[in-house]
């Protein structure tokens, strides 16, 4: 039942882990102007601050309710006052 999965643990499966690293990254180049070199640095970023962001939300409790709730775009405001 799709309810069951929205209110269990959260677990994020390999394509969907893609797909966030691949918008956060987007929004990481997209604050820098887009110039054309800094890509691999926006990805690797992305990767990290996204497996923290999932990390955290499991270690807290969260569903997957509540992670499309926040939504990715939030979450990504919520870096710049996270202090790692």
């Amino acid at each position: 039942m799709q309810s069951d999965r929205a209110d269990g643990p959260l677990d994020v499966s390999t394509e969907e882990r893609h797909a966030m690293i691949a918008v956060a990254a987007y929004y990481l180049a997209e604050q820098r102007g887009f110039p054309g070199s800094g890509a691999l640095d926006d990805w690797i970023n992305a990767e990290r601050h996204i497996d923290h962001m999932i990390e955290r939300m499991r270690n807290n409790g969260a569903t997957r309710r509540t992670l499309e709730r926040v939504g990715l775009r939030n979450a990504l405001h919520l870096w710049g006052q996270d202090s790692d």
